[in-house]
Parts: structure tokens; C-alpha cells; sequence
């Protein structure tokens, strides 16, 4: 790996939260205040991240990865240059001794990174014309899993059972059938949600639907959901779930970010059934949502098109935090700490 080091100056701002809605109820115990730390900034797109220890893994446009050590305060950079393409990853995972990195587009490339020695090699490959994977997760250091739009009738999936040295496409009589136009979105590497041997992958386009693995990718069912689809941009572009029970979707329609109906939902039994929360408050278009860890399944973060809410209540009602719509991905280190990525950046969030 090239070693490209920035030792970055940290800009900090201390942010107030202010109520987005007077008609929002007070919640009890929750965070008062937020730091915004700038780790980096570059002339970059970057949509998936992946926190190891002390290191944040990305992958990014234009061929390009890296970390960013927090300890050391230096960012390590590299391309994979294949032929003239310029790949986008916007999936990323890990396991004990790898990061993967996923692109999106025609070909689907699949690469593995060693965390030792940054050795990088193509581990799947796939040429079509329809190809665009959207979301990769581990379930343990041997099983992962990648999701991608359909190629035939069904979402494109890929699992390996071997540590990531091979992936093999699942065949679409294994799968349920999408509907028509029925995707999913690349938006923050968060289409794919496990927890322990549960899985779902969530669509969007002109279906908003849940699809549920128990047992890793071997079996599936399908579950509606009440998220505003039926146009090309609609549908969930995010999920999280606390546990195996407490999950949440957001989305919306990306065209009209502004409008926040029909945008959220929540399920208290693992996904057989979604209730809409939320109606009219807090955001619209959504990129990322994750649960705050130690929340007891009722605080969310949010960063979209209306900058980072964090809500108390389960997602019924909404707080601002910053108005910077640039962040399109984020994920948790401990409960008061957060790196989020976006457009031109990596910042790291402290909430009190």
C-alpha cells in the first residue's frame, strides 16, 4: 500500500440541539450537545466505512481505500487501478484479518485487502450489463454476504462460506421474485442488517419490502412494508436494527427530499410487520440511519438530505443536530462517539 500522510489539523464546533418542531414531546436522558471533529478532507466521495479498532477503513470513488488512524492521526490511502476503469466501492466489510471492498457497476469487483499487509487481491468477478451491488455485511469471520440489483428476476446475492477467498452467486429459484423495478440502493452500505444468523435486505424503486434470511442466506421470505414506492427513486435506502426484534427503515423519495411522510417505519418483531412513525417531523430523504448503542432501542442518528437528527423516542420525534446534508454514511464507535463520511470529508462526532 502507498502511504499518502496528512497530519490534520482538527477543526472543532460545538453544536446546540434545537427542536425541529414545537410540537415535539421532551424526551428524558438523552444527548444535549454535539462536537464535530474534521479527521480529513479531500476531493472525495465516500460511502462506505468500516471502524477496526483504532483504524476507520473507507472505500471511495475514483479506484481509491484507505484508514484513517484516529490514534495516530493519519490517513493512508491507495487506488486499485484495473485497465482505465474508475471503480466506485461503496460497499465495505471486514473480518478479523481482511477488509473487503465492493464496486458498484459493470463489472462487479470484488476485492480483499489484508489488514497486515494491505496485500490486495480480486476475489469475485462478474460481467453483466444490469450488475450494481449495493451492500456487503460479515455474519462471522467465514460467512458473508453481498446484495446487489437484479440481474435475472431476483436481487443479485452473492455468500461465502470460506473467509471471503470465494463467492458464489446464489441461483434465483433460491430467492424470492422482486417486483418490477424493484432495487435496492447503494446509498450508505446499509441494505444489508445482521444480527446473529438474521438477515435482511431491504428494497426500494417501485417495491418497499423486507427480505428476511434466518439461517444465512439459505432461505428467504418477503415481507411489505407501508415506505413510499412506485417511482424509480423511492423506497428504504437505509435500515438498522438494535436487536433481533427492534428494527428501523427510513428513505423516502430522493427526488423530493423535503417530504417527510411515509419516509420512516419501525418493527418490534423482527420484521414481520412495519408501522410508520414520525409522520411530517424530522427529515425527508434519509442516506443513513443508525441506533445510538446503549439506547435501548430508542435513539436514532440520521444524516440525509436535512443535515444529522437524532431522535429519542424511537423515531417519533426528531432533534437537530448540525444542517450539513454532506454526510452520506455513519456508524457508531461507543455510544457518544460517531465517524460519519460524505462529500469531500470524514468527520468524527462526539455527543454529551
Amino acid at each position: 500500500m502507498k502511504k499518502v500522510l496528512f497530519f490534520c489539523g482538527v477543526f472543532v464546533l460545538f453544536i446546540s440541539l434545537k427542536p425541529l418542531n414545537t410540537a415535539e414531546t421532551a424526551c428524558y436522558g438523552g444527548f444535549t450537545s454535539m462536537q464535530t471533529d474534521t479527521l480529513f478532507q479531500d476531493k472525495i466521495s465516500i460511502r462506505a466505512i468500516s471502524i477496526d479498532k483504532n483504524k476507520l477503513w473507507y472505500g471511495a470513488d475514483n479506484s481509491r481505500f484507505g484508514y484513517y488512524d484516529l490514534d495516530k492521526k493519519e490517513k493512508f490511502e491507495e487506488h486499485i487501478y484495473r485497465d482505465t476503469l474508475k471503480l466506485e466501492f461503496r460497499s465495505i466489510a471486514q473480518t478479523s484479518k481482511d477488509i473487503f471492498l465492493l464496486s458498484v457497476g459493470n463489472p462487479a469487483l470484488l476485492y480483499s485487502v489484508s489488514k497486515k499487509t494491505q496485500k490486495v487481491k480480486l476475489v469475485y468477478k462478474e460481467i453483466n450489463e444490469r450488475v450494481f451491488y449495493d451492500s456487503m455485511q460479515f455474519w462471522n469471520d467465514k460467512e458473508g454476504i453481498a446484495i446487489g440489483d437484479p440481474t435475472e428476476d431476483t436481487f443479485s446475492v452473492i455468500i461465502t462460506r470460506d473467509g471471503g477467498e470465494t463467492w458464489t452467486k446464489l441461483l434465483s429459484d433460491k430467492l424470492p421474485t422482486n417486483a418490477k423495478g424493484e432495487t435496492a440502493f447503494a446509498a450508505s452500505n446499509s441494505s444489508i442488517v445482521i444480527k446473529g444468523d438474521d438477515t435482511w435486505v431491504f428494497s426500494g424503486g417501485k417495491k418497499s419490502r423486507v427480505f428476511y434470511s434466518p439461517d444465512k442466506g439459505k432461505t428467504w421470505k418477503v415481507t411489505e412494508t407501508p415506505i413510499v414506492q412506485g417511482k424509480t427513486m423511492t423506497g428504504i435506502f437505509t435500515a438498522d436494527f438494535y436487536d433481533s426484534k427492534h428494527g428501523f427503515i427510513a428513505g423516502g423519495d430522493y427526488e423530493l427530499p423535503n417530504q417527510k411522510n411515509d419516509n420512516k417505519a419501525f418493527t418490534t418483531d423482527g420484521g414481520k410487520t412495519w408501522e410508520l412513525i414520525g409522520q411530517g417531523m424530522g427529515f425527508g430523504y434519509a442516506s443513513c440511519v443508525q441506533y445510538v448503542p446503549g439506547g435501548n432501542g430508542k435513539e436514532i442518528i440520521c444524516v440525509g438530505s436535512e443535515g444529522i437528527l437524532y431522535s429519542q423516542n424511537g423515531g417519533e420525534n426528531w432533534t437537530q443536530l448540525s444542517t450539513d446534508s454532506k454526510l452520506f454514511t455513519i456508524r457508531f464507535m461507543n455510544r457518544n462517539t460517531a465517524i460519519a463520511a460524505g462529500y469531500n470529508k470524514v468527520v468524527r462526532l462526539r455527543f454529551k
